[in-house]
């Protein structure tokens, strides 16, 4: 799973998950949102979905590169 550079409306998280389960990105930013608001989970998992999932056309994630793992 990659994050797609079109399409996206910040890193692309939401549109990875979107592409992944086939279910409708504005539905996966509303949770995201709404998630966010009772108890941070929501903020919580798109900043982890962000630094673990390699952008489109990359092989590693922002995570890897930080941690010299690559």
């Amino acid at each position: 799973m990659t994050r797609p550079k079109d399409g996206r409306m910040l890193a692309g998280v939401a549109a990875a998950l979107a592409e992944r389960t086939e279910i409708d990105v504005n539905v996966i930013r509303i949770a995201f949102v709404l998630t966010s608001f009772f108890g941070g989970f929501g903020l919580l998992a798109y900043v982890a979905g962000w630094a673990l999932l390699p952008e489109e056309g990359e092989t590693h994630s922002p995570a890897q590169r930080w941690f010299g793992t690559c």
